[in-house]
């Protein structure tokens, strides 16, 4: 799977580990940024991560910021991009599998940096449960409240 990896500077400790995990899973990683702890603007690197997972060059995306909320605001701004923020490990592949995420969101100032690794595997060894009728209806929802709202 490609995962594109995008930090500002309060995530770039977790965004290290990310990467680092995602790579010891087999994945090929997107490194989109920061490089260093340097003050950088969180949108810009949300935005680019967001837009690889919603063309589909990358199958899915994990963000890191200090909270994590505001890549998960801007990534959620790009039509395709379904991105949430994720504290625990069940959320993490919980998010993918009942609600079709495809971008995990940490707060890098918020998640001890032994679990960062666990939420990674979550993420990325989750699947949607296709053939889940609830979940599908759900999905195609969401979906279709999504493409209302970016005529």
């Amino acid at each position: 799977m490609i995962v594109a990896v995008a930090s500002d500077h309060a995530g770039f400790t977790a965004k290290e580990i990310i990467v680092k995990e995602a790579k010891r899973l087999g994945h090929e990683v997107l490194d989109l940024g920061t490089n260093d702890c340097s003050s950088v603007d969180y949108p810009d690197y949300a935005l680019k991560a967001a837009e690889l997972v919603a063309s589909g060059k990358a199958q899915r995306g994990i963000l890191a910021c200090g909270s994590g909320i505001g890549m998960c605001i801007v990534a959620n701004k790009v039509k395709g991009a379904r991105a949430s923020i994720a504290h625990d490990v069940y959320s993490a592949a919980q998010g993918i599998e009942h609600n079709d995420m495809n971008i995990l969101c940490i707060g890098g100032k918020v998640v001890d940096h032994k679990l960062t690794p666990q939420l990674v595997e979550a993420f990325l060894n989750a699947s949607f449960l296709k053939g889940e009728e609830r979940f599908e209806r759900r999905s195609s929802k969401i979906k279709a409240i999504e493409s209302a709202n970016f005529k």
